[in-house]
């Protein structure tokens, strides 16, 4: 087992927190972004902070982590960086797909709906079937995804992205089955309504989502992408070795707490 972690989606938001938070923790952080403008510049500075924390243990590769053509040409990249052990940690944090409804005005595309399962969902199972047959996923490593509560309620703007964290669930859930004999798990990690890029992606009435979850959590508060990084720095010590193909919510009890 190395201490080398790969986070897909490790610039901004949940993925950029972790990949600060593991850095921290003394592990070597191989991220995928896919950032262009003022974001690119944002990505550089997680890039960095991450080094410093680090010394330097990281590699970051700004591209489209969900093409095909990028597995194949990065994965023999990531065994030589760990030295052909396997990974600690595959994350799934790529937050990037279409948001709009079923019908109306601007309904989905098959074409958009198609490309928001994939990279939003099945572009996991692709990268752990890959990994694992290099022989990159083993004995201890952990394989998670984040997912919402937009699993299961019906928001506006989010039918497409829900069908893709439904998938992404069903995926991990499998890997988990599969895998476990081998002691590798998977899970999903649930986070709460979070003021990210990614929220103000969703829908343009973002502000009154934040107001209304601070009304309605019992925390009184959003979640935040520390939180999360937080929660998956304790699901990779050994203490969390027997969890497996369950969701994990760190939302501080807002699934618990009605509809917003």
């Amino acid at each position: 087992m190395s201490n080398w972690v790969l986070i897909l989606g490790a610039s901004t938001g949940h993925g950029g927190a972790t990949a600060v938070r593991l850095a921290k923790d003394g592990y070597g952080i191989i991220g995928f972004h896919f950032d262009r403008g003022e974001m690119k510049a944002e990505a550089e500075q997680t890039i960095t902070k991450v080094a410093e924390l680090n010394d330097g243990r990281c590699h970051y590769w700004n591209t489209n982590a969900a093409a095909e053509k990028t597995m194949d040409k990065f994965i023999p990249e990531i065994k030589k960086i760990t030295e052909g052990k396997s990974l600690k940690l595959l994350l799934h944090s790529i937050a990037f797909g279409t948001t709009t409804n079923f019908f109306g005005d601007n309904p989905v595309t098959q074409r958009q709906m198609d490309m928001t399962v994939h990279v939003m969902g099945n572009s996991l199972l692709y990268w752990a079937q890959r990994l694992y047959k290099e022989g990159l996923l083993g004995q201890g490593s952990r394989v998670l995804g984040l997912t919402s509560e937009g699993n299961y309620i019906a928001m506006d703007g989010y039918g497409p992205v829900s069908v893709a964290k439904v998938a992404m669930e069903a995926i991990i859930r499998q890997i988990g089955w599969e895998l476990g004999e081998y002691g590798i798990t998977a899970n999903a990690v649930q986070a709460g309504i979070t003021p990210t890029r990614a929220l103000t992606k969703i829908t343009d009435k973002w502000e009154t989502w934040v107001e209304n979850t601070k009304k309605r959590n019992p925390m009184r508060r959003t979640t935040t992408p520390e939180d999360i990084a937080n929660t998956i720095s304790l699901l990779l010590r050994p203490e969390a070795d027997f969890i497996n193909c369950s969701i994990i919510y760190c939302d501080g009890g807002e699934h618990r707490s009605g509809s917003f």
